[in-house]
């Protein structure tokens, strides 16, 4: 049975307007693209909630800090390869280093986007807000965990980055499915090799253990959707279990997380491993289904990168 296909930016949209009824500090701040990221629909129901600061990516971040400053609490929202990239420095050194507390929203971001090309689709934007200091990172896996996320952000205190795709992707998990920042779930147990993946890559994750599984592979898969602050303890236990490790991510292999927990592996507990993500490329335009094929963003990929592991290791 296919699974519902719903854009995890409707579940960020969801989580503001529940916002805005719970939280009388809220204010949504957008850079000009309301209708692509849904803050639209806080500037229709709640308009008194809502700030367009036009294609201005900087101003919108140093304006989210001084509303912070002030008891607010801002949610700048714009395109992940904006946000990330021009305003940059405002977030290292207005947000981060004061320690405010603002919640930044990347949309569209991946290899995803499709049409709109290179210059919108943000492969780098995970890697550019995990080394900075004080920074939780979370990349949820479909619109429910989206909306979750959104919630859990809000009540975290200090700067949050929060990135999410355009496309409808399938739900994965369910409302009632536990969310809590910094702690990984398990979408299905196996003992030969552990998949850590985010994003759209979870789903992938599951389809390509269903194909392993037929060859007798058990493949063990599990949502990292908090990149930083990492959950070291499930990481090295489902290591631990498989000894062999794979990652997935919609964005550049180096710098993401699977980076994150090669980092921490090869200090604790080195393993054979691999990280899947788009190979120091820029993406370009096409459907988005035909980019990750191309860019290698399947469940085949997962299926072929775990055969060859185990053969590495001996099996």
């Amino acid at each position: 049975m296919e699974k519902e296909k719903i854009p995890m930016r409707d579940g960020y949209g969801r989580a503001l307007l529940k916002l805005a009824e719970e939280k009388k500090n809220l204010i949504v701040m957008d850079a000009d693209v309301a209708k692509s990221t849904r803050t639209v629909w806080i500037r229709e129901q709640y308009p008194e909630k809502f700030i367009d600061m036009g294609i201005a990516e900087q101003d919108m971040v140093g304006t989210a800090a001084g509303l912070a400053l002030g008891g607010m609490l801002p949610f700048a929202t714009t395109y992940g390869v904006f946000l990330a990239g021009r305003a940059w420095d405002q977030i290292r050194t207005t947000i981060c280093y004061n320690h405010l507390n603002v919640k930044l929203a990347g949309a569209h971001a991946g290899i995803s986007v499709g049409a709109d090309g290179a210059t919108h689709q943000s492969l780098e934007d995970v890697a550019l807000m995990r080394v900075l200091p004080d920074m939780t990172v979370v990349v949820p896996c479909d619109a429910y965990e989206t909306e979750k996320a959104t919630l859990a952000i809000a009540e975290q205190e200090g700067p949050c980055f929060i990135r999410f795709g355009r496309e409808a992707v399938p739900v994965v998990t369910k409302k009632e499915s536990p969310f809590i920042l910094g702690k990984a779930n398990i979408m299905r147990e196996g003992k030969d090799i552990v998949l850590f993946a985010n994003g759209a890559m979870v789903q992938e994750g599951l389809n390509a253990a269903e194909s392993l599984e037929k060859e007798g592979i058990d493949l063990m898969v599990v949502n990292v959707h908090t990149v930083k602050p990492l959950d070291t303890e499930a990481i090295l236990e489902a290591t631990k279990k498989t000894g062999c490790v794979l990652t997935a991510e919609e964005h550049q292999a180096a710098g993401g997380m699977g980076s994150a927990i090669a980092e921490f592996l090869v200090q604790n507990y080195p393993v054979p491993m691999k990280i899947i993500g788009v190979e120091d490329s820029f993406g370009e335009s096409g459907k988005p289904e035909e980019l990750m094929e191309k860019y290698g963003l399947t469940s085949e990929q997962i299926y072929k990168e775990a055969r060859n592991l185990l053969k590495k290791r001996g099996e």
